[in-house]
């Protein structure tokens, strides 16, 4: 399967999760190239940029467990080739 470069942002708005969100970013390390992450005290939120080299499937399944926890916003976007 063909890998692809891409971002995704991630905002946490229930900053009770923010271990959880930690530890599934630790068990797809293996496809994060780079990681950003700005607690923005004013709005009482996290934001998080990921850069991330993978297939579609791997991609998927870390914004697909990401996106199941409440309080959570995860959107991303992907190189075509």
């Amino acid at each position: 399967m063909d890998k692809r470069i891409g971002v995704v942002g991630i905002v946490i708005e229930e900053l009770m999760h923010i271990s959880e969100v930690n530890e599934i970013l630790s068990q797809f390390g293996n496809i994060i190239v780079g990681r950003m992450g700005i607690p923005y005290r004013e709005r009482g939120v996290n934001v998080i940029s990921l850069i991330v080299d993978g297939t579609t499937d791997e991609i998927g399944a870390l914004t697909g467990k990401l996106g199941k926890i409440n309080g959570i916003s995860v959107k991303s976007a992907l190189s075509k080739k």
